[in-house]
Parts: C-alpha cells; sequence; structure tokens
C-alpha cells in the first residue's frame, strides 16, 4: 500500500502517472449577478476601504490565484450561478486551461465540473440527479495497465437544514447512478469501479449521508435531527464502503482540518434554555432580544405611540440592506405591515405581478420586528443577523470560530490516495484571503495494487 502525502497549502498537487487528481470547492454564491447580500457573510462589517472584498471580481481573483496553483486535473464547483455561470467562470478555460465544463441542469446554488481534455477523457454523457452529477472519465496522458479505465467522478451539493432523509436519498441515488454506469459500460466488477464522491454534503460525521457513505449502509435505526433519515435499510451496491480521502493516514500531530470555518453564533444569538426545542423551534437569547429592543427604540422613537411607521422601516432596510425592495426582511417587514399579495392569474409571470409595497398607513411593532429576524434565523441565516446587529450599533460579542467538515471526498476500495492537500484557516471565512466560507479539498488517486 501506498503511503499517503499531505501537503499543506498553497501547494501544487504532484502530477503522477496513472493518478486522477480532483478538486472540490464550494465557491459561495452570489457570483457576479446573482444575490447582491454576500457582503453581510463578512463580520465584523467590512470599512470602506475594504469593501471590495465581498465582490466578485476580488473574490475571482482569490479562485483563479488558488485553483491555479492548484492544478488538478478535475475540477469540481458548488455554489454557482446559471444566470452568469459563462461570464463569471470563464477564466476556468482562458486562464487555467480547463476545456471541458458540464454545468448541472437545473436549480439556483448549482455544482459544475471542469476537467483539462488533454489529461482526461469523457467516456460518456453527464448524469444529473439530485443535486449530484456524475462524470467518467479515462486518463490519456498514461500507457500503463489500466489507463484505460473509467474513473467516475460524482460531484455533490447536498441538501442543506434539517433534511438529513433527503441528502442520504441524494447520496444513494448518486452511487447507484454511478454503478449503473459502470455496468452499461460493462466493466467487469462494476461494485468495484473506481469511484470518486465529493463535494458539500452540508453535514459532518452526525448525518445520515456520511453514515450510509462511510458504512456502506443506513438503516431506520439512524437518527439525524430527531427524524429517521430512511424507513429501511439502504445499502451501497458496492463491495465495500467508500474510504474518507482526506483522512487516510494522518499522524496524530496532523487531524483532518475543518472545511466550514466561521463565526460562532448559534450559542450566543439563540436561547439554550430548551434543548429540544433550541433547533427545531429556535427563539433569541435575552442577549439578541435586548438588542433588537434598542435597535426598535431608536428607529421608533419619534414616531406616534413608538411603533416603527413606513420612514422608520424605510430607514432601517437601508441601513442593513443598501436600499427598501430587496430582502427578506423587507418582504416579511410588508407583509407585517399590511401588504396582503393580490389574487394572481396562474398564466401570469412573475415579473409582471405587481411589486411589493410598504402600506402607506402600515407600522411594524415591536413583535412584529423581531418576527422579521426570527424568520431570519429559521432560515439558518446567523451571520446576516449579526451583521445587521453590528451595522445597526449593537455588535455581538463573537469571540469563537465555528468549525465542521461539510466538504468531502471519498473514494472507492479500488483506489488509493497518493496525495492529499489540506486547506486550513483559524480566522472565521470568508475574508480577505479566503473568498468562501467553504475551504477546498483536494486529492490524488491511483488504481490500489
Amino acid at each position: 500500500m501506498v503511503a499517503v502525502k499531505h501537503l499543506a497549502s498553497p501547494a501544487t498537487i504532484p502530477r503522477l502517472p496513472a493518478c486522477l487528481s480532483v478538486l472540490s470547492y464550494n465557491v459561495l454564491l452570489p457570483n457576479s449577478q446573482d444575490g447582491w447580500w454576500n457582503y453581510k457573510m463578512y463580520l465584523p462589517p467590512l470599512s470602506p476601504p475594504d469593501e471590495d472584498i465581498s465582490t466578485w471580481e476580488y473574490r475571482k481573483s482569490l479562485l483563479i490565484e488558488r485553483i491555479g496553483l492548484i492544478d488538478a486535473d478535475v475540477v469540481c464547483i458548488q455554489e454557482v450561478s446559471p444566470l452568469s455561470f459563462e461570464e463569471d467562470f470563464k477564466f476556468m478555460t482562458e486562464n487555467l486551461g480547463y476545456d471541458g465544463v458540464e454545468l448541472f441542469r437545473k436549480g439556483r446554488f448549482r455544482p459544475a465540473t471542469f476537467w483539462k481534455k488533454d489529461r482526461v477523457e469523457l467516456v460518456c454523457p453527464a448524469q444529473h440527479k439530485d443535486r449530484t452529477m456524475l462524470t467518467t472519465f479515462r486518463l490519456n496522458d498514461c500507457d500503463e495497465a489500466g489507463s484505460q479505465d473509467n474513473w467516475h467522478v460524482l460531484n455533490c451539493h447536498l441538501q442543506a437544514g434539517k433534511q438529513g432523509g433527503r441528502r442520504v436519498r441524494q447520496i444513494f441515488e448518486g452511487v447507484t447512478t454511478a454503478y449503473k454506469a459502470a455496468k452499461k459500460l460493462k466493466e467487469e466488477t462494476p461494485e468495484d469501479m473506481k469511484l470518486i464522491v465529493c463535494g458539500d454534503f452540508n453535514g459532518g460525521s452526525e448525518c445520515g449521508a456520511v453514515e450510509l457513505v462511510e458504512k456502506g449502509m443506513v438503516d431506520q435505526d439512524f437518527i439525524e435531527d430527531g427524524e429517521q433519515v430512511s424507513s429501511k435499510a439502504k445499502k451501497l451496491p458496492l463491495s465495500a464502503p467508500l474510504n474518507d480521502a482526506i483522512d487516510m493516514d494522518r499522524e496524530d500531530d496532523n487531524p483532518v482540518p475543518s472545511t466550514l470555518v466561521v463565526p460562532e453564533l448559534i450559542s450566543i444569538m439563540i436561547d439554550q434554555g430548551n434543548i429540544e426545542t433550541a433547533y427545531m423551534e429556535p427563539q433569541f437569547s435575552q442577549q439578541v432580544i435586548d438588542r433588537l429592543t434598542r435597535i426598535y427604540k431608536r428607529f421608533s422613537k419619534d414616531s406616534p405611540g413608538m411603533q416603527m411607521t413606513k420612514a422608520d422601516v424605510e430607514e432601517w432596510l437601508t441601513l442593513i440592506n443598501g436600499r427598501v425592495g430587496r430582502g427578506t426582511e423587507f418582504r416579511n417587514a410588508a407583509k407585517y405591515m399590511g401588504w396582503k399579495e393580490p389574487p394572481t392569474d396562474p398564466d401570469e409571470k412573475k415579473e409582471d405581478r405587481p411589486p411589493i409595497v410598504i402600506p402607506d398607513d402600515g407600522v411594524l411593532t415591536f413583535s412584529d420586528f423581531v418576527a422579521v429576524y426570527l424568520d431570519e434565523l429559521r432560515q439558518g441565516k446567523f451571520w446576516g443577523i449579526a451583521w445587521d446587529l453590528a451595522k445597526l450599533d449593537e455588535p455581538l460579542d463573537v469571540d469563537e470560530v465555528f468549525q465542521a467538515r461539510y466538504d468531502r471526498m471519498y473514494c472507492s476500495a479500488s483506489l488509493q490516495p497518493t496525495v492529499v492537500l489540506d486547506t486550513i484557516s483559524t480566522k472565521p471565512c470568508p475574508n480577505k484571503i479566503e473568498p468562501s466560507d467553504h475551504l477546498p479539498v483536494c486529492a490524488s488517486f491511483q488504481v490500489r495494487k
């Protein structure tokens, strides 16, 4: 067995005979067009001289440098926007030489897979499933025996949130699709196919999708977020479970790095008094309520009845969102203040519908103001709430960093990792040198002898 070599980023993944290198990277939507809120991912709020750090152009320059230096054969990216994909990622071809590309067919947050045609050949059309995309390659630049083997690469961006069952179904379907592809390509032992599964699993070791991959099966007894992830046993159609490529042959003093490194907000933002409901139906901690109370009083102090009027709400929205008319804070505030969606024609296009407006005589009560932010909390927008509080001069005391390993790379038993590239950050991401809240994972593989 070949010992796995662990490299620390920044570094180039070595090109070795009869090996395939794969990089997986959640690059963080928004890109250049879809979304406006990216600046809220940076905490504390960026000062005017540094505001360009959150722009796509700046972040793109970091991606060009990072991806270009690593120089993997295949690059699996998550969170690209179909609205601007060709323009946003033309650097992959023009600057970095990735002249093969497949974009996932549907959705707002899409995966995309790139490859260098002088290194690998796409064997058959990509297969698109529920948030997974399979591409199958053969190596071009190797004369060794086995160079005509098929290499299956499954690019995943599993469903976020309280969706453990769907994540299990997604990864099961993706691996099963690879198995069926191996059979269709008449591989001798499709259950021993050469398979690399990578991407954003949106969960750590506690989630059913990871259990399924690492154990080879998951059954009705596995509970995630208080619910079954499957009504019956699911077993991958493989001869053995997948191996965690990033965790292989590590020394005790070189632990697997986290890939999601962000400010620790949950413990200070959510009331921990009732552990059972802290996740299912979260409520704000007292320190957040106190800050929202002071903010509300400041905006409503000159208004009749100490309630936020249309003018007060518009001032608040302009401060946090740059202008009135965008963001879920705006949409929910308008509804709480009395705006009602008019009846719509099923054939009417969305862009032709009357816009949401804040009623002239509407008021936003304190309880509704808190409810607006509770809606944000229950959508998982901890970062947005923390940014708003800081922008409104009521910052939370954020001292800790939340670290988790959501981004993963696995290989089938027929493959052996040769090189693993570790990217490490001790500071919350994104930041001046990290363009995403996720860090990339990368490894090179050879056929196990």
